[in-house]
């Protein structure tokens, strides 16, 4: 089903810098009426309120802390779309016994998944109230297929999915569409070290938007995407080959 943009009032979370901010700029541009803007850090935002004015509103939400999430959900009582976009990549590379894995897989599991589900929670009743609205939560081709060279980070991505899964399951029943979107490598400081072709943030957001509009419930927003999208939906474990492929 459709979604149109214009005159929504969203949330981004994690909006202080790449996919984010990107999302935050594409949303002003399809018409939103409000976006809440929100990061850990409100000075971090200052470079999207200044570009757009009273549209944009800086809303400070670390996703793991539950106090600041409680907070968000009271101040934007008025939200209509969630985009849950805060990430967290802690590790990459290294053998399996690498002892760095557990440690960047419980804070990748805290601000990928629990993050999103906990902010999802709060929002919720809100998107219920407001008509039912929409959650985006912005998930990853490594949600799909895991790449060793991130391989904590694809586990907190394939529960980004899994959990997207079960929200449309769960909130249909109070008219809340759910969409998960899965970028593969996106020009931003946290995919710097990764070595393959990238997308800008802005054209992603770009594709994001659209795909929310025209109620793509699986978004794939770069041309890596589209095509490992296309082949795991036909034939999941030729992309696990690929991938091993790729890495070996």
């Amino acid at each position: 089903m459709d979604y149109s943009i214009k005159g929504k009032t969203a949330l981004v979370t994690g909006a202080n810098r790449g996919i984010g901010e990107a999302v935050v700029d594409a949303l002003v541009a399809a018409g939103a009426a409000k976006v809440y803007a929100a990061a850990r850090n409100l000075s971090d935002l200052a470079p999207l309120t200044a570009r757009h004015g009273a549209r944009v509103v800086a809303l400070q939400l670390d996703v793991t802390n539950p106090a600041q999430i409680t907070a968000a959900a009271s101040a934007a009582s008025d939200v209509q779309l969630l985009v849950n976009n805060a990430g967290f990549a802690g590790h990459a590379g290294g053998v399996f016994t690498d002892p760095k894995w557990i440690t960047a897989g419980h804070q990748e599991m805290d601000v990928n998944f629990f993050g999103t589900l906990a902010v999802t929670q709060a929002f919720a009743p809100v998107l219920a109230k407001n008509g039912g609205g929409a959650v985006t939560n912005i998930a990853s081709v490594a949600s799909l297929v895991s790449f060793a060279l991130l391989a904590s980070y694809s586990a907190s991505k394939a529960a980004v999915h899994s959990l997207t899964q079960a929200t449309r399951m769960m909130l249909k029943a109070q008219g809340t569409q759910v969409f998960g979107v899965y970028p593969g490598p996106i020009d931003t400081r946290m995919a710097e070290g990764i070595p393959f072709d990238k997308t800008s943030p802005a054209q992603a957001a770009r594709a994001i938007i659209a795909g929310i509009e025209t109620g793509t419930e699986e978004i794939f927003p770069d041309p890596m995407s589209q095509g490992m999208g296309a082949g795991y939906l036909a034939n999941p474990k030729e992309i696990e080959r690929q991938v091993t492929a790729m890495a070996a």
